[in-house]
């Protein structure tokens, strides 16, 4: 089973988020966390998070890369698990069963994003647009990563 996982090219993830998430974490988009926000709102770290940050599921801090990598099942049921506890105590969500299915959703939405070889590296672009957020995704397959 493939799954988004954290990593730091550099230090500038530190710099440019509020939090940044630490390497190796597995992650999800995170646009969620931005979907009540004003965009006129967002400014600076909280600013750059949105526009180019994947959500780490353990410290909920902040990556601009991702890779494509391998989780086993019950690493992933850890995540959906983490994120559902996240949105009960950060989002008041309304009960557990309602934390775990949106929970689910994320973790499934991520999964979507992993039909790449291992080890290929991931990146969003995201903007607010008529019918909410928008996100596009890029990726480079391990061979291009390697030439770069």
């Amino acid at each position: 089973m493939k799954f988004l996982r954290t990593i730091r090219r550099d230090s500038s993830d530190r710099e440019n988020f509020p939090t940044a998430a630490e390497p190796g974490e597995w992650a999800v988009s995170g646009a969620f966390v931005f979907s009540e926000r004003e965009p006129a709102m967002l400014i600076g770290k909280d600013l750059q998070a949105f526009r180019t940050g994947f959500l780490g599921a353990e410290s909920f801090g902040w990556s601009s890369l991702v890779e494509v990598a391998e989780i086993s099942p019950s690493e992933y049921e850890e995540v959906v698990e983490q994120l559902a506890v996240y949105l009960m105590e950060e989002f008041a969500a309304p009960d557990r069963a309602a934390a775990l299915a949106f929970a689910n959703e994320e973790g499934k939405f991520a999964q979507s994003l992993c039909d790449r070889p291992l080890g290929t590296l991931v990146a969003v672009e995201r903007s607010f647009g008529p019918q909410g957020i928008s996100e596009r995704f890029r990726s480079v397959e391990p061979d291009e990563a390697e030439k770069n």
